[in-house]
């Protein structure tokens, strides 16, 4: 068994991004699985482009893309990714697509393959918040989510594949007021349960 794990690199100004901050602390073994740790530039079009090369380098049995949140409390498992990009921002080449169809001929929708009710269960079990989210957004976060779930529709049927939103990191927030964050120990504590999770037979 071979699990694929993502994070972004920072965007937004940001200096760092919780989300491979936290993935590459990961070990390289959870429960007799190899975990591979890369990082996913935070560009539409080339993030997909990155992810299928290392699905074809790799072949994994289960990908696991994260990113980061700003602004949620909790570590949120996607439920849902939709076929839209609309960028409130760039990215870090300065594309900002508006209202475009992220693949022509895919779904309006793809709903992850991950058990993510168990996952939250025992994330939350754990003391770290966690939840379901119904929206991954429409920035590069919905649109690697997206891209992921349309190559296993169209290319990759035997891979499980989903992804997973994380908080901003404490010093992150210094000069952000009222803004959630959470430790990078308890992110990296609550992406080893839930991979755990998605490796229980």
């Amino acid at each position: 068994m071979k699990l694929l794990i993502t994070g972004f690199e920072p965007f937004g100004g940001e200096t760092i991004n919780p989300a491979y901050e936290a993935v590459k602390t990961l070990e390289d073994k959870i429960m007799n699985t190899e975990i591979i740790k890369k990082e996913i530039p935070t560009v539409f079009n080339k993030s997909i482009e990155v992810l299928e090369n290392l699905i074809e380098n790799e072949k994994p049995d289960i990908v696991i893309c994260v990113g980061q949140a700003g602004g949620r409390y909790d570590i949120s498992l996607e439920r849902v990714a939709i076929n839209i990009d609309d960028a409130r921002i760039k990215d870090n080449e300065g594309n900002q697509p508006v209202d475009i169809k992220i693949f022509e001929d895919g779904e309006n929708a793809y709903f992850t393959s991950l058990p993510i009710k168990r996952m939250v269960k025992k994330i939350r079990e754990s003391g770290i918040p966690a939840s379901i989210s119904n929206t991954a957004g429409t920035f590069v976060c919905n649109h690697i989510m997206y891209g992921l779930l349309y190559l296993i529709d169209k290319k990759y049927p035997n891979i499980r594949g989903g992804f997973i939103h994380v908080p901003y990191l404490p010093e992150q927030v210094i000069s952000k007021r009222n803004m959630p964050s959470m430790s990078i120990e308890n992110i990296r504590k609550g992406l080893r349960l839930a991979v755990e999770v998605v490796l229980e037979k």
